[in-house]
């Protein structure tokens, strides 16, 4: 085990400190010059283990030039870093500079930078991917010792990781006895992480350093006095134990999932904060300079609580935070560790966090999820295969920075893990795009960027076109919002999130402002509709959903439901839930799908407990109802949760276990997708991070809808003549993960083939309340308070057999001619849904 030399060891003895064994071994490796891997949990002082043998480096042997960079996914997180650093450095008087490269350093402190390079430079995965597109790049980093990647499970498996990872790759060639460091407090599958920080991406490659194990964190739950509600997922009811908790600790951060969610609470707490206690509230939709003075404020220790989203996750030390609250339901135990680990922030001292569910199934998850905490079980996906459209702005980049072998290009690239697989045609096919467009696009002067010499080696064109790259660089794209008009020139109603957009075909009926609208078309930015519409529109989808639950909660999830031994652990209420749930249908398994049908009111309803997750919920809807149409079921909406999917019908489902065939995912698939406007707005992302739509050129950013033109027309002219090009072959690559969550769909179809279980029931059961409360709560968002609690008790009475269900009738909305156009799909009778 190394052992740390003056002065640094003095200057640890003054602080009253010890190494830690972790911190030794970090720098034991890096003095045999290998790379390692360093997961600690929060507190563990992994960023301090980073930097220590860069510091005793320097302080042994100082020189200038550019020694170590650390690359961190916030720049927030880069520039506390740099305060942190600054005192050893000062106290020591230690020879060697610090400087922070991101989007917000002024143009002078750049140009001095490039110029005499600091000993240590902070940056971002989107600064150093600028930096190693100039001219400079070798001679930058020709002297680079050492480089620190924090929050490594932030970035592995983002298109920000895939940049990154290329980044490294070239820094790979440029400085080749250059170590790396990853830092990462949450790690669930190590070998994919090993292979990101590995020179060469072979997991082998790397020192997997593991802090022992520090105090386990106190995780505890507390529900709302009364009533615990059976639907919603705000949690605003917990508000008042909320702020009880908030005036027991000196400082609490609030976690919420979604920022409509931390406004609500938000506001809700300012309405109960009679002492008016200082609380903040932090998101990324704010002003820069408003987050600024809330962390200002939190660092200085003036307030008493903030409620935020995932802004505050990752690792800015925020020492005197003393709990940490998390309203709604966690998704993940990775998750939940990395927010449990913003309290306190010392390794040897429990971190203490209090879950509040906002429903009766986010008690089970909760529950799940501290069960996971306790047993160590990390979750996440493992990292995907890194993005075409990311490779061909790198290739770009490598390109203006200098000329480039195509044979040597195509050997760094490989040497990243996400890439480490990648075939060589495809390599070529992204090259190739990047030179002039590809076949479709190759008449277009302005898709012509590179050229080849005689030799063979690639060129950029011209230093304009390596202008406008290093001005468009990045692969954060924004999320937009479309206006919502009624036709083509009537008024604009408001604004709704884009991917609720996507999901639209014409035909289909959704509310917005209080009216039935139905979707007409989407034209640029604009969807344009028109009132009326027979049936009920379904539920729309919120940008909450986007975070599924993890498919190893969800499987813990579906075990406590199977063993009644753990339910002493559920409050009272949820505990007699799940024994009525028993009495009258059945318990969701483990390895099956639960499938209840019942009928109520005017509509035969279907429930399928899958605990996928909203998003694969949301497509698995889409597709359903588009498979019982073409079966004869006549569907008129469905709704999707979390932990549930309902649809209601005209008819009764028959045989529902062919519902839920693997040959959904085939032509239902591929005709929805062709339909809704999905790959068009997928298409538009990929085309921006590829460089063949520029958002900004010298002197004039283009707005979104000049961009959503081009991309449009450029889609239509790729699928008409080359529908196989490089770019709509990474748009479905796409489409198949994110939002639509492919992958979890056919996984929960493949477990379940077979074990369809199917409860054909005369009332809604139990377990079936919440979602249907889901549809009285969000079709009718105007409706009265008073109203929705009438058919919550309705609906709870019916569930537990103490009144009978509304009769089965045939309303004037299945009318025959009605019913007929809707399974034929005509123009304007489309499904009722989001």
């Amino acid at each position: 085990m190394g052992t740390l030399p003056e002065p640094l060891a003095g200057w640890f003895a003054r602080q009253g400190w010890t190494p830690r064994a972790h911190q030794l071994a970090v720098l034991e490796a890096a003095q045999a010059g290998a790379s390692a891997l360093l997961i600690a949990p929060t507190g563990g002082g992994k960023t301090l283990a980073g930097f220590l043998p860069s510091l005793i480096d320097l302080a042994a042997t100082p020189r200038p030039g550019l020694h170590t960079l650390y690359v961190s996914p916030l720049k927030a997180l880069a520039a506390d870093i740099a305060r942190n650093l600054t005192r050893p450095v000062t106290e020591l008087a230690l020879p060697l500079s610090i400087a922070t490269r991101t989007g917000d350093t002024r143009a002078d402190e750049r140009r001095r930078q490039r110029e005499a390079p600091p000993n240590l430079l902070l940056t971002t995965p989107e600064s150093l991917t600028l930096l190693l597109s100039l001219p400079e790049a070798p001679a930058m980093f020709a002297t680079l010792a050492a480089i620190v990647i924090d929050e490594v499970h932030a970035l592995a498996g983002t298109k920000r990781g895939d940049q990154l990872a290329l980044g490294l790759a070239r820094l790979g060639t440029l400085a080749p006895a250059a170590r790396r460091v990853g830092l990462s407090a949450t790690v669930a599958h190590r070998a994919p992480l090993a292979a990101y920080v590995a020179p060469d991406g072979k997991p082998e490659s790397v020192r997997v350093i593991e802090a022992a194990g520090g105090a386990p964190p106190q995780i505890g739950m507390i529900l709302p006095n009364g009533r615990l509600p059976w639907s919603g997922h705000m949690g605003l009811f917990s508000a008042p134990e909320i702020l009880a908790r908030i005036r027991t600790a000196g400082m609490t951060i609030v976690f919420v999932n979604t920022r409509a969610q931390a406004e609500l609470l938000f506001q809700e707490l300012w309405k109960l904060n009679g002492e008016t206690l200082p609380i903040a509230i932090h998101h990324g939709s704010l002003e820069p300079e408003q987050r600024h003075r809330v962390e200002q404020a939190m660092a200085e220790g003036r307030l008493r609580a903030v409620v935020a989203t995932s802004s505050l996750d990752l690792g800015i030390d925020w020492g005197g935070v003393d709990q940490v609250l998390q309203v709604g339901a966690p998704k993940g135990v990775s998750r939940l560790l990395q927010r449990v680990g913003r309290a306190n922030h010392r390794m040897d001292e429990p971190s203490r966090a209090v879950l509040v569910p906002a429903n009766r199934f986010e008690v089970l998850e909760c529950e799940a999820a501290i069960l996971g905490v306790a047993a160590g079980e990390l979750d996440g996906d493992p990292p995907r295969p890194g993005g075409l459209d990311v490779l061909a702005q790198h290739i770009l980049g490598i390109a203006c920075s200098a000329p480039f072998a195509p044979d040597a290009l195509y050997a760094e690239v490989c040497r990243a893990a996400p890439y480490a697989a990648l075939p060589r045609a495809d390599f070529d096919d992204v090259l190739r795009f990047v030179e002039d467009g590809g076949y479709a696009l190759a008449a277009y002067e302005r898709y012509r960027k590179l050229f080849r010499d005689a030799e063979g080696r690639v060129h950029v064109r011209s230093e304009r076109i390596a202008r406008q790259h290093r001005m468009n660089i990045g692969t954060i794209v924004e999320e937009p919002l479309l206006k919502v008009r009624l036709g083509p020139r009537g008024p604009v109603l408001g604004e709704v999130e884009e991917y609720f957009a996507n999901m639209l075909s014409p035909g289909d009926t959704f509310m917005f402002a209080g009216r039935l609208l139905r979707f007409l078309r989407l034209r640029e930015t604009t969807v344009e509709a028109e009132e009326g519409g027979g049936g009920e529109p379904m539920v729309p989808a919120y940008a909450g959903g986007r975070m599924p639950m993890t498919t190893n909660l969800a499987d813990r999830v579906r075990a406590m439901l199977q063993a009644p031994e753990t339910w002493s652990a559920f409050p009272e209420p949820v505990q007699e839930w799940l024994r009525l749930q028993r009495a009258v249908s059945r318990l969701p398994g483990r390895h099956d799908l639960l499938v209840e049908t019942f009928p109520r009111g005017n509509r035969h309803f279907l429930v399928a407990y899958c605990f996928e997750g909203r998003n694969a919920h949301q497509t698995l809807g889409l597709l359903l109802t588009r498979r019982m149409e073409r079966f004869g079921f006549q569907p008129l909406g469905f709704v999707a949760t979390d932990y549930v999917l309902a649809t209601w019908s005209a008819r009764a489902p028959q045989d529902v276990a062919r519902l839920f065939e693997q040959d959904m995912l085939g032509d239902d698939l591929e005709a929805w997708m062709a339909e809704s406007s999905m790959l068009r707005r997928t298409f538009r992302n990929v085309a921006v991070i590829a460089g063949l739509i520029e958002r900004q050129h010298p002197g004039v950013e283009k707005t979104r809808r000049q961009v959503t033109v081009s991309s449009d027309l450029i889609y239509d002219v790729l699928r008409r003549h080359q529908p196989d090009h490089v770019l709509l072959r990474a748009t479905r690559a796409d489409a198949g993960g994110g939002l639509t969550d492919l992958g979890r769909i056919a996984g929960m179809l493949a477990r379940v083939h077979g074990r369809v279980r199917h409860m054909v029931l005369s009332r809604v059961s139990p377990l079936a309340v919440p979602v249907l409360l889901e549809i009285g709560r969000e079709s009718v968002r105007q409706a009265d308070g008073d109203d929705l609690r009438l058919e919550e008790a309705a609906l709870i009475a019916e569930a537990l057999g103490e009144a009978d269900p509304p009769p089965l009738r045939t309303p004037a909305v299945l009318r025959p001619n009605l019913a007929r156009r809707t399974v034929r799909r005509a123009p304007g009778q489309g499904r009722q849904l989001v």
